[in-house]
């Protein structure tokens, strides 16, 4: 795993807009994936210093830790209180919205001096590299349990968490074996687990018709929907240029299923091999229809900081 240094000032940031007890910021480093124990210094340096180990180890991603320390200050601001302006000291009482603008703001400029930005989810991507793409999330206003109004909003919402749903696996708690996603079974697997509790019917690895002689599985086929669903793991900058052409194929031969009018491809590039996403969407969406059949192509390219 390639790993990117980070800057002793953007630490120093962070452990500044970070709140609350020992314990808690312990907890907090624990689960964000910070690697190791706790360093065993004095509580004002500990906490840039074991984000600062992060950028030095080769086995974590500095960038998600960093992101998961960050993202509820980043988007979780306090709640809006009416203050009166002086107390009965008459002494002007402080604003807490305005204080977390004021950190909030020296934090993303301390990020953007050093080549980073942040996006909404917990996502920090060095400035340059393409931004990913808008995680889906299901309103406040929907309570527990209930299904999005329709089977692309449900997908659309499953597919983009997808890397935010692998950070509990990757990055367990102390003394739990983290999992690996490191092939395109394992990121089948996660997306099967994430749609069985909202759809009823779900076939993995069902045989599509003949094309050129030969017969492929597809991931997933949802026969009440008319839909399939593809996976592809990009697994390097060869293989990223190989991707194109292999859904090419597959769309061939899932154009001829009967319960198939639908096809969302779902691609994890967790390196960001995939020189030009855009381009890549723009060949392979929308309807290929010939006298053998149709079907409908989304593409959603996916990352490990997205």
């Amino acid at each position: 795993m390639s790993n990117i240094r980070l800057p002793l000032a953007v630490c120093a940031m962070v452990a500044e807009v970070l709140e609350g007890s020992h314990d808690t910021l312990n907890a907090i480093f624990e689960a964000a994936g910070a690697p190791g124990e706790p360093p065993e210094v004095a509580h004002a340096t500990k906490w840039k210093i074991w984000l600062q180990r992060a950028g030095n180890d080769q086995n974590v991603d500095s960038l998600v830790v960093l992101g998961n320390l960050i993202e509820e200050f980043m988007d979780l601001p306090p709640p809006s209180v009416n203050i009166p302006e002086t107390n009965f000291l008459g002494i002007l009482a402080p604003d807490p919205s305005k204080a977390y603008k004021i950190k909030k703001d020296r934090l993303i400029k301390v990020l953007e001096e050093h080549g980073f930005r942040y996006y909404r989810g917990g996502r920090v991507i060095p400035i340059g590299q393409p931004e990913p793409q808008e995680v889906g999330v299901i309103k406040s206003d929907m309570t527990e349990g209930v299904m999005p109004s329709s089977i692309e909003g449900l997908l659309n919402v499953l597919v983009k968490g997808l890397p935010r749903a692998m950070q509990p696996l990757i990055h367990r708690r102390k003394d739990a074996r983290a999992l690996s996603i490191s092939s395109e079974y394992d990121i089948q697997d996660l997306l099967h687990s994430m749609l069985r509790p909202w759809v009823a019917d779900v076939r993995p690895e069902e045989f599509t018709p003949s094309y050129a002689g030969t017969n492929t599985r597809m991931d997933f086929l949802l026969p009440a929907h008319n839909m399939v669903i593809e996976t592809k793991r990009v697994r390097d900058k060869s293989h990223a240029r190989k991707v194109g052409d292999e859904l090419i194929i597959d769309i061939e031969h899932y154009r001829r299923h009967q319960n198939a009018d639908h096809l969302w491809c779902v691609i994890y590039d967790p390196d960001l091999n995939i020189s030009n996403p855009a381009g890549l969407k723009n060949d392979l969406e929308g309807n290929r229809s010939t006298p053998d059949g149709s079907i409908n192509v989304k593409v959603y390219i996916v990352g490990s900081s997205v």
